[in-house]
């Protein structure tokens, strides 16, 4: 056999074409990137992705099975647990829990702390309220204290600090962590800073050599000071935790938590129309395409759900929806916390703008389409009777909350 390597031109023209459906499929698999603030990220789903640890990540494509375009049944492996009996000191975090969940800035953030606990530190993650997150023992946290009361529920910082403050007096942390984020952390750790008597190191993005580089400069520059003890973090400050799972157990106050006069009065949350909200700092994206025949219905399922509608871009040209709900990378890309996607079929363009959504729901008649093998839970049907069932399903929730509460 000849040892000449021969070309591909079919292959080589489909791999500079970007609307090509087989584009995606062409592209050389992206193992490591740099994020906007410089750090290196890594892939933990590429095949043979070896951690730092010596395990071997999962390959969720199928490749190594031979086939790039079969998906096969992922193995499931067993972290190594990491266990700290009688911690030296503490490393406390904050986390914003939108949702009642860890965000991705959350999980850098616990990154950062692991990093500075080492072997004989434990990370404390503080929470307020009640939370829905099943997965602190892979993301990192050793301790995890929850302070449940409705004094802390709402927009309450002042109570919080309190409680904060209480926690300090209790285990005394070597560091307290909190995001620097506008959906909480910023406010409360400035706050928390000012009752500590603190000088807070401020949008912090890497911790080295015993100091904190912060941005500066209305961004454009970094700048260094010792390592403080209070530290509010941006986004992407350090890897999050993806080779060990840790213990996070339950931890209580020893003392109650001193009631604050509070100056703030919470009205509670302010009703905003879905169609209002911009589809970049949209949560909740209910998308439709060209499967979607009955729009009314459509229109009528986003408003039970309280979703922001958005379409996919062959919806858009046929007049059904405006452009600017157009979304993918030749309309809007957006960080949904939930996007469902009904009788969307997944054009490479479509799958790009929703890269970063964090749980996708599918609506098809087509189980083998490219949002289905996207998708996180896929509804094999008639998008009509789904959205149909779906309005029912909601009514009767509401209506049994509404004889609940009465």
């Amino acid at each position: 056999m000849s040892d000449i390597i021969r070309r591909d031109p079919r292959a080589e023209w489909i791999a500079r074409n970007r609307l090509h459906p087989l584009h995606a499929a062409m592209q050389p698999a992206q193992h490591s990137w740099m994020g906007p603030n410089g750090v290196i990220r890594k892939n933990p789903h590429g095949i043979g992705f070896i951690g730092p640890n010596g395990i071997k990540r999962i390959d969720r494509s199928g490749a190594q099975q031979g086939g790039a375009t079969k998906r096969s049944a992922a193995v499931e492996v067993q972290l190594p647990l990491h266990q700290v009996a009688a911690p030296a000191f503490y490393i406390s975090v904050v986390p914003d829990m939108v949702g009642g969940r860890l965000s991705s800035h959350d999980r850098d953030l616990l990154g950062l702390a692991h990093q500075l606990a080492g072997k004989d530190g434990a990370v404390l993650a503080v929470v307020f309220g009640e939370h829905k997150e099943n997965a602190f023992a892979t993301a990192g946290v050793d301790r995890l204290l929850v302070l449940d009361g409705e004094e802390f529920n709402g927009y309450a910082p002042e109570q919080r600090v309190q409680g904060l403050r209480a926690v300090d007096n209790q285990f005394s942390p070597r560091h307290w962590l909190l995001p620097d984020s506008r959906s909480g952390g910023g406010e409360l750790g400035r706050r928390f800073a000012a009752a500590l008597g603190e000088r807070p190191a401020t949008r912090v993005w890497q911790v080295k050599d015993q100091e904190c580089i912060g941005r500066a400069g209305a961004g454009l520059q970094d700048l260094a000071r010792p390592l403080a003890r209070l530290i509010l973090a941006a986004a992407e400050c350090a890897e999050p935790v993806s080779e060990t799972r840790h213990e996070a157990l339950p931890v209580e106050l020893s003392t109650t938590v001193a009631r604050s006069l509070s100056r703030i009065e919470d009205l509670g949350a302010v009703a905003v129309d879905p169609a209002a909200i911009p589809m970049a700092e949209a949560e909740f994206i209910f998308s439709g395409g060209n499967g979607v025949k009955d729009w009314g219905l459509f229109h009528r399922t986003a408003e039970a759900l309280g979703a922001t509608e958005g379409a996919s871009r062959v919806a858009v040209d046929d007049g059904f929806m405006a452009r600017d709900r157009q979304v993918g990378a030749s309309g809007t890309w957006v960080t949904a916390r939930v996007y469902v996607a009904v009788g969307i079929s997944g054009a490479i363009q479509h799958l790009q703008g929703i890269g970063a959504c964090d749980k996708v729901v599918a609506i098809n008649l087509d189980p083998g389409c490219d949002m289905i093998k996207r998708a996180d839970l896929s509804v094999i049907g008639e998008s009509a009777e789904i959205l149909q069932a779906l309005i029912e399903a909601v009514e009767a929730y509401r209506n049994d909350a509404k004889r609940d509460a009465a």
